[in-house]
């Protein structure tokens, strides 16, 4: 299916509702993971949470350059009392976020947007570290 600017539009605005729910939730499970061994991982999430907000600033940015309206909805947000199941809960929106972002990649170049897609590889690859950190906190 040919990729049209409003599509395009709306599927960056719902990145965006992903972005700012990826910020709270890296910012609630920060500050309420708990146990020694989460101590490092701890401080990364927050670092997250702000380059998620940073994010979530580049694609509205975009969207106004390329006509939309940048949404201020929020996509859905996990929860857990649970120190692993929350950096679990992480790496699901990570890895949702890689896919998302390999798509709307494709679909830039399709339509010869070539700045946007710039700007959507390099939101990829600091999610690519996100996901990379979790796991490693996941996996210790």
């Amino acid at each position: 299916m040919k990729t049209t600017m409003k599509k395009l539009l709306s599927e960056l605005n719902k990145d965006l509702e992903w972005e700012y729910s990826a910020a709270i939730q890296y910012t609630q499970h920060a500050s309420t993971i708990n146990g020694a061994e989460f101590d490092s991982i701890q401080k990364e999430l927050l670092i997250h949470a702000q380059q998620e907000m940073a994010h979530a600033v580049m694609l509205s940015d975009q969207i106004d350059f390329l006509g939309g309206v940048p949404t201020v909805d929020v996509e859905k947000r996990e929860i857990s009392t649970d120190s692993v199941k929350m950096l679990k809960q992480d790496l699901a929106g990570e890895e949702n976020a890689i896919k998302r972002y390999k798509e709307r990649i494709g679909q830039a170049e399709e339509l010869k947007e070539y700045g946007l897609r710039r700007v959507l590889e390099d939101i990829l690859i600091q999610e690519e570290e996100h996901k990379r950190d979790l796991v490693n906190a996941i996996a210790k």
